[in-house]
């Protein structure tokens, strides 16, 4: 496996968390003048990290049991459904 392969994996991850709630709880934290920003950084930075690994050990384990399952298609559907969802309650609301 090459470095270019991990590209877009990068881009993918990086482009979905941009604006997330994570990034908004990170943005009030390091607001705090009671809190250092680099410690803001390195606890949210950890974060990430430790939930991106179960979310990878998890994947990595499920992959071996669930070959014939078709989970972009499940996963597409299930942020097909999220989203309309999202747009029924706006304009219920």
């Amino acid at each position: 496996m090459s470095l270019y392969a991990l590209i877009p994996v990068f881009i993918t991850v990086f482009l979905a968390e941009l604006g997330d709630k994570t990034q908004v709880a990170s943005l009030l934290f390091a607001t705090d003048e009671d809190l250092n920003p680099w410690l803001v950084f390195a606890a949210a930075s950890l974060a990430l990290t430790a939930s991106t690994g179960i979310a990878v050990l998890l994947g990595s384990y499920a992959a071996k049991y669930l070959d014939m399952v078709p989970i972009r298609l499940l996963a597409g559907i299930g942020f097909i459904l999220i989203g309309s969802w999202s747009v029924f309650t706006h304009f219920k609301a």
